[in-house]
């Protein structure tokens, strides 16, 4: 929040409304809610339901209560001197129209940078954003284990899925990071299946990519195992995903940029005469959102920092055969990277 308010100009006010930007900068999950940053001040306004929560809990700025929207913004702005009140361009046109009628004569700007700025300051997590993505990752490594004892010939891929969300929800999950994936057979060739009542039958790949959330921030990560058997292709397709993920684990460090590291991934796969199989990009920065800056992909030119965690997913998808992915996080660091997942990678067969 600070690095915010010497972000503004002067008689200028940060006017932050969307969720995940308001828990980012507060510390503070709701629904609903607006949080104000100046110079010199800061405050977070939330109804009934959060305030004794918020009272309670949050350090960095004041938290009062607000019956009338209009006339807790116009307070803040009048105590403050503001002239003007940035806020993040992913406001609608009704809202921005909204906030000008209620706010007049002040200006309101969307068009501002606010955005981009809060963005770029979440690339970079700090040693309690990467504890919790870690504790969310433990939680999720925890349920993977306990499944694969649970997946046989027989079970369905909607038993799989279900199986491992209450297995992280009995673990401390807040909730599921997104729509669980767990996909057998012909279908674990879809990169985002959707589990249905297809049964799992030996010789079948499971592709589950899965996450935790713990205070907000998620993790993610894929697993492909075997039932029963694995043919020599699908061996050699598993091991070519394999090094593939690893090439980009390699290839992360700070100063690289995320186009090398897809071309480090993808590299391999065309080598081993799968290139036209791998449809995606190789990853994305993970964190209060499941899909965050930076995106890791071919034509990507930004630059990895210190401090960013990004998701390492290649995959082949062979359509009417099978598919594979495996998917770690990574926390890039100025000599490389430090991978926050700890569990095996090497094919599973059950």
């Amino acid at each position: 929040m600070k690095r915010i308010a010497d972000w503004l100009p002067e008689n200028t006010a940060a006017l932050i409304f969307t969720e995940v930007n308001r828990q980012y900068l507060s510390g503070f999950s709701s629904s609903l809610g607006f949080l104000l940053i100046s110079k010199d001040d800061s405050c977070l306004f939330l109804d009934g339901r959060y305030i004794l929560a918020a009272k309670q809990s949050v350090k960095a700025c004041r938290v009062e209560l607000f019956k009338k929207v209009s006339d807790s913004l116009n307070d803040f702005v009048k105590q403050n001197g503001i002239k003007t009140v940035f806020c993040e361009d992913t406001i609608s046109v009704a809202q921005l129209g909204s906030f000008r009628k209620m706010l007049a004569p002040i200006d309101v700007i969307a068009d501002c940078g606010l955005l981009e700025y809060i963005e770029e300051l979440r690339t970079a997590k700090t040693d309690l954003e990467v504890e919790c993505i870690v504790k969310a990752q433990r939680i999720a490594e925890k349920a993977f284990l306990d499944v694969l004892d649970f997946i046989k010939a027989g079970v369905t891929e909607r038993d799989i899925a279900a199986e491992l969300e209450y297995r992280m929800k009995k673990y401390g999950s807040e909730k599921p990071s997104f729509d669980t994936v767990a996909v057998a057979g012909l279908k674990s060739a879809m990169p985002h299946g959707v589990p249905d009542g297809s049964v799992v039958k030996n010789g079948d790949f499971i592709t589950m990519d899965f996450g935790a959330t713990y205070n907000g921030y998620h993790s993610d990560m894929t697993r492909t195992v075997a039932v029963g058997f694995a043919t020599d292709k699908m061996q050699l397709v598993y091991d070519t995903v394999l090094k593939a993920q690893l090439a980009a684990e390699k290839a992360v460090k700070a100063g690289i940029k995320c186009s090398d590291v897809d071309t480090a991934a993808r590299a391999v796969i065309a080598i081993a005469g799968f290139g036209d199989y791998f449809t995606h990009s190789t990853g994305h920065g993970v964190g209060l959102e499941i899909h965050e800056a930076p995106n890791v992909s071919l034509v990507s030119e930004t630059e990895l920092k210190s401090g960013m965690i990004i998701s390492d997913e290649p995959g082949i998808y062979i359509e009417n055969e099978f598919g594979v992915r495996i998917e770690d996080m990574l926390f890039v660091t100025e000599n490389g990277s430090k991978n926050l997942t700890v569990c095996e990678k090497s094919l599973i067969i059950l």
